[in-house]
């Protein structure tokens, strides 16, 4: 007789939060309880600090915390806590002083002095654990340790005591090491039940860039890769890089309109929710005024949009707005419009998303507009795989239901190709493409819709300009050729082109 096994349930995992919500988010709730971790970093990559946030999360859930440490003082302690507008008053520090070693110095026979000192480094650890009974223990820094005990052996066989000390106590234990072992020695990485790398790299030019890594949490699923993170006043900010998430079904038909009917009717009716939208084309010829104007459009609707600026200030939109008679002062007042200027070197790729996802999650933007995507890659010059990252955003906004307008310059005054590294129009859903085109000795514009996923669209070319109130399109272009290469032959009658802006009455052909 055959007997069905009983589905297997993965038993509960209690969690220990590091105080930090985005590491948590990262490591799936916390660190598992009761287990030793190691928080691996060079000397300034903010170990210390991430200890005491874990630290001060167990004195909020009313456990006790001790911090051992080696290297620093205890007064130290206190200034780096009172830096972020914490107290150490309520975690039990233990500092093993340089004074007991000299006192000891006088007892030393046949035994090596690093021999005796390391032993009693152990011992008087073991101590004060017993005497504290904490729940949670920061051990800082394992770099003295592996002085005193010379040897990787010896050092290996002491951590090991650490680990079968702490083993029979309810206690989560952080080690903290400054990567001052050899090279290759990851005898640390396997004796953690979990590790994590935290990193800072130097730009050539703007603020550094720092990041953390989970290369090992055993038996629990976590988000890998590289996080980037920021120690500010208050401790340390974590962005947890984006992850896919279920595919959500939409209302069909649902289309996101600019308020400008000729333009609407270029992209088939308007744009459908939740897709991406690039406006390319040549400085000058009406990107930034073309976001304006949806973004006016979604805040008439009363949705919410967030605004970055790249490529200019934030008084200069304001005074194009102003000159446009699109006034956004009171949209931006009452919260509908989040307008905020990225200052070049400053946001880092992970921070700059964090952003967007809190902004979606947290305040139900509705539209995104990345103005440009130029300045996006500009500001991050020596981050590598920016194009994915984007692509990860995309994807992320998609599957929310959120529409993404984007704004990429191209090259010289006619639009020569732009670099490949910033080419990411074969991620968007739609491409609306702007041209400058000369005829009879005057510069005149065009717009056209060169792609669309999610249905038809318009496949004439029509002449546009900027005006009161937007982006004004015309009529089809019909009685052109080349109008794409910016010096186009005409082929018909007197009168194609848009009236003279000073005569609305009478067509003219200049």
């Amino acid at each position: 007789m055959l007997t069905r096994k009983a589905p297997f349930v993965p038993p509960v995992v209690e969690r220990a939060s590091t105080g930090i919500h985005g590491l948590d988010q990262i490591l799936g709730g916390g660190l598992p309880t009761n287990h030793i971790y190691l928080v691996d970093g060079e000397p300034g990559t903010g170990k210390t600090t991430l200890a005491l946030q874990f630290l001060l999360a167990g004195v909020a859930l009313g456990e006790r915390v001790l911090y051992v440490t080696l290297s620093e003082s205890a007064d130290e302690l206190a200034i780096v806590a009172g830096a972020h507008g914490w107290s150490t008053g309520q975690i039990d520090v233990y500092e093993l002083g340089d004074h007991e070693g000299i006192e000891r110095a006088e007892g030393y026979t046949i035994f090596h002095p690093a021999e005796v000192e390391l032993q009693h480094t152990v011992d008087a650890v073991f101590d004060a654990v017993k005497q504290h009974s904490p729940a949670r223990v920061v051990f800082d820094s394992l770099s003295e340790m592996r002085l005193l005990a010379r040897d990787p052996l010896r050092f290996r066989r002491q951590i090991l005591a650490l680990k079968q000390f702490f083993m029979g106590r309810q206690c989560t234990v952080l080690l903290l090491d400054d990567k001052t072992a050899p090279e290759g020695d990851l005898q640390l990485h396997s004796l953690a039940h979990g590790v994590i790398v935290l990193e800072h790299v130097a730009l050539e030019y703007g603020a550094e860039r720092r990041r953390l890594q989970v290369t090992k949490l055993r038996g629990i699923r976590f988000r890998g890769g590289y996080h980037d993170f920021r120690l500010q006043t208050g401790g340390t900010v974590v962005f947890p890089r984006i992850h896919g998430v279920e595919q959500v079904q939409f209302e069909p038909g649902r289309l996101i309109t600019s308020g400008s009917d000729q333009l609407d009717a270029l992209l088939g009716g308007g744009l459908q929710e939740g897709t991406s939208l690039l406006i390319t084309g040549p400085a000058g010829t009406g990107k930034s005024v073309l976001c304006s104007q949806y973004a006016c459009a979604a805040v008439n609707r009363n949705e919410r949009v967030l605004f970055y600026l790249f490529d200019e200030r934030m008084s200069t939109f304001k005074l194009r707005g102003d000159g446009l008679g699109m006034d956004l002062s009171e949209s931006v007042a009452d919260g509908r419009l989040d307008l905020r200027q990225v200052e070049p070197t400053e946001l880092s790729p992970g921070e700059f998303a964090n952003q967007v996802v809190r902004a979606v999650e947290e305040d139900n933007a509705r539209i995104i507009v990345i103005d440009s995507i130029n300045g996006y890659m500009q500001s991050m010059p020596e981050e590598r795989l920016l194009p994915i990252q984007v692509h990860e955003l995309l994807s992320y906004l998609a599957n929310k239901g959120v529409t993404c307008i984007m704004t990429l310059v191209q090259r010289g005054i006619f639009g020569s190709p732009v670099d490949e590294a910033a080419d990411i129009s074969y991620l968007a859903d739609a491409v609306v493409l702007l041209r400058y085109f000369e005829v009879n000795g005057m510069v005149r514009q065009a717009i056209s819709v060169v792609k669309k996923r999610s249905g038809n669209h318009e496949r004439t070319i029509r002449e546009c300009r900027v005006t009161q109130g937007g982006l004004d399109v015309g009529n089809p272009i019909s009685e052109f050729q080349g109008v794409l290469t910016g010096v186009p032959t005409y082929t018909g009658s007197p009168a194609p082109l848009m009236a003279n802006i000073n005569d609305r009455r009478k067509p003219t052909l200049g």
